[in-house]
């Protein structure tokens, strides 16, 4: 079932609005200290920013063939305490021996929004990176395994849209591994607000599925097709409204980070009003975007905390997906657009990182958790992996206002290229990579 093309319209139109507003933010922030690092005061842990060391790059991928030659993009992270999955580096996988784990063509699934190839992209290379932990190895990804897991369960993405992305790459996932002659389907926009899209493996009772809330409580951004607004506005203690819909589930995978991304300040509704957002814009007072941030999980914690049952039900909160929109911030050269015509990882690179990412709201989520003492939920902590694949964003291979750009609009990459989601295969696979470990290895409740 193709989405509905309101939906990709207006969604596309709010979404590139905030990657513009963060554009300009990071770029006038770049100028205002003269070449510094425009984030560092910014980042809220205690980590220094992730720091990288490569070797022998490969040539880009030309119709699929490529050298053999391994490349390495290390990521520093914090002492684990056994093995961090998260402390790595990239190795470039010529051969396609282990990724993809499966094929664009044939994940019926996929959306427009995310088939790259399809859509005109010339190389294949950004779907060759593997990531590798470095102390220990990630399990080799069996989706009939996966499956089993799943039997009779309900595994529930909640978020935005790189949610969404993501749990296309888990559609994906698992639906190779289902036989042409057992049923599967996708159902979008259902439920009593649309706001549900959900795959049905029937043979394991099993369910992979997708519920739109970008901010996780509510707001005037709630409307799963008409979410594009001028003013942003939270209710950061009213949750219920979505939570009703999450109850059930077995597997709950959150994520909540571009849309915050639109200014400095939130607008935070005021307590009398917080019942319709969308109906008092005004009616709201200015709060930072890390404070705001801050109040948002801790009223999704104690939702968390109150609702969930621990031995029945699994919790994860994504890592906030980075953008790639300030070449200067990777030593792109002069010609050197947003994520366009990237067809290699940030690589050669020494020293901290900067590309834009709020580090302030990975140290509010981190800080959250750590308060969180009934129900244990894993980070999966992709936020310094992920911000080397510049490579991997869908950039002008995509939709927009539901229609795929032509080829004047690809032309024109500095208004139309999209450094926000990603090219599927591709990097959402080894998110999702993640959290099959944490699911296979924990033992079955």
């Amino acid at each position: 079932v193709n989405p509905r093309p309101q939906q990709q319209q207006q969604e596309g139109n709010g979404e590139e609005e905030g990657q513009r507003r963060h554009v300009e933010q990071v770029e006038s922030r770049r100028k205002a200290s003269d070449g510094d690092r425009v984030d560092a005061p910014a980042r809220a842990d205690k980590r220094a920013a992730p720091a990288t060391t490569t070797t022998a790059t490969p040539p880009p991928s030309s119709g699929g063939n490529t050298s053999t030659t391994s490349s390495r993009a290390a990521v520093a992270a914090p002492e684990p305490a056994a093995c961090n999955l998260y402390q790595g580096w990239w190795t470039y996988d010529a051969e396609a021996s282990q990724v993809p784990l499966y094929r664009e063509a044939e994940c019926e699934f996929l959306t427009e929004q995310v088939t790259c190839m399809r859509n005109g992209r010339r190389d294949d290379s950004y779907q060759r990176w593997r990531w590798q932990p470095s102390s220990c190895d990630l399990p080799r990804f069996d989706a009939r395994v996966l499956l089993e897991r799943l039997r009779n369960k309900r595994l529930m993405f909640v978020g935005d849209s790189l949610n969404r992305n993501q749990w296309e790459s888990m559609v994906c996932l698992v639906s190779s591994a289902i036989p042409a002659r057992d049923k599967k389907s996708l159902a979008k926009f259902v439920g009593p607000n649309g706001s549900l899209n959900v795959f049905r493996a029937a043979e394991y009772n099993a369910t992979v599925e997708f519920y739109w809330a970008p901010f996780l409580v509510s707001s005037n951004s709630d409307d799963p097709q008409a979410h594009s607004v001028a003013d942003r506005v939270i209710a950061w203690r009213s949750i219920a409204k979505h939570a009703r819909h999450w109850r059930a589930a077995h597997l709950l995978v959150f994520n909540t980070y571009i849309w915050w991304l639109n200014n400095f300040e939130m607008k935070v509704l005021k307590m009398k009003c917080r019942k319709n957002p969308r109906a008092m814009p005004d009616k709201y007072t200015l709060v930072d975007r890390p404070v705001a941030y801050k109040e948002v999980l801790k009223t999704w914690a104690k939702w968390v905390d109150r609702h969930v049952d621990p031995g029945r039900t699994k919790v994860f909160f994504m890592g906030m997906s980075p953008n790639h929109g300030v070449p200067e911030a990777w030593g792109g050269g002069p010609g050197a657009i947003k994520c366009a015509m990237e067809t290699q990882p940030i690589l050669n690179h020494t020293g901290p990182l900067y590309i834009g990412t709020d580090w302030r709201l990975h140290g509010a989520a981190e800080a959250v958790l750590r308060t969180m003492r009934r129900v244990p939920v894993h980070l999966v902590d992709i936020t310094a992996l992920s911000e080397f694949r510049k490579d991997a964003h869908t950039s002008v291979h995509t939709l927009r206002q539901g229609k795929l750009l032509t080829p004047e609009q690809q032309a024109d990459p500095r208004t139309y290229a999209d450094c926000i989601h990603w090219c599927l295969p591709g990097l959402p696979d080894t998110w999702n990579h993640f959290l099959y470990a944490q699911i296979v290895a924990a033992p079955p409740p």
